[in-house]
């Protein structure tokens, strides 16, 4: 007999966290929610897979998530972990410590796989850093997030993100309070989709080429969300970042259709 999952339940900590920052975005943009993750999948296991384009966009998510009733736990930079009092929240809320470029991310998804197999929602980026693509759309995935569903044998669901790059600016924390600001009183729309979850299962963990098909099927997806939020914007945007640099060396295959 198959042992039942157990569903992980988000400390009271991160569920006031997730209230606040949907206080927060509300403050700074006029958040849009569309899409929506599938009632058997709401409580995990899931993996969500969601493009990169802002520091604040994690803040964004965590909003969206909640509009939605989901309450996934990150992975998150280890930066982020180290600081003081944020490190410590972290901790306590159940993310998921990523050390990039260290023997530990190998670790890293060992722990994020576990808890996705015992029933958590993880949240994690599949391009691995903020896209540096020139058009923003989302670059090419690193493997993480597709070995991570097949490890613990849980659905992808794409989740793409607009309009978080007009509040916070790619060089923060400078010129984050100028941009801060600046929101406030434009009050940019911020658009977040949930799509379809992602179709692997012809895929067999372990073959040459799976993990590379399936991450590429993920940010497929995730780019045909992005396409409904960015309508008059299909190749540049129209918010200039003049500290963002460009980057095409890691450009993705797929381009939107038009």
């Amino acid at each position: 007999m198959d042992t039942p999952i157990t569903h992980w339940r988000a400390p009271l900590l991160w569920r006031a966290a997730q209230l606040a920052a949907r206080g927060l975005v509300g403050l700074v943009g006029r958040l849009e929610v569309s899409g929506d993750v599938p009632d058997e999948l709401r409580h995990g296991p899931l993996v969500l897979a969601a493009n990169h384009i802002s520091p604040f966009d994690p803040v964004v998510l965590t909003a969206a998530c909640q509009v939605r009733g989901v309450h996934p736990r990150i992975m998150a930079t280890g930066g982020l972990f180290r600081a003081p009092v944020i490190g410590a929240l972290m901790r306590r809320a159940g993310h998921i410590r990523v050390d990039r470029g260290t023997s530990r991310v190998h670790h890293s998804l060992e722990i994020a796989a576990g808890a996705v197999a015992g029933g958590s929602v993880v949240l994690v980026y599949p391009e691995g850093r903020i896209g540096l693509d020139p058009g923003m759309w989302p670059e090419r995935g690193k493997t993480g997030a597709a070995r991570l569903a097949f490890a613990a044998g849980a659905a992808v669901v794409p989740v793409a993100q607009w309009g978080c790059h007009e509040v916070v600016p790619y060089q923060a924390p400078r010129g984050m309070l100028r941009g801060l600001a600046r929101a406030v009183l434009r009050r940019p729309v911020i658009r977040v989709r949930f799509g379809a979850p992602v179709l692997l299962r012809d895929l067999h963990p372990g073959t040459p080429g799976a993990a590379r098909q399936a991450t590429d099927r993920i940010i497929d997806a995730i780019t045909d969300e992005l396409v409904p939020l960015r309508p008059d914007e299909p190749d540049r945007p129209r918010h200039v970042d003049p500290g963002r640099p460009t980057e095409t060396t890691r450009a993705h295959r797929r381009r939107p259709v038009r």
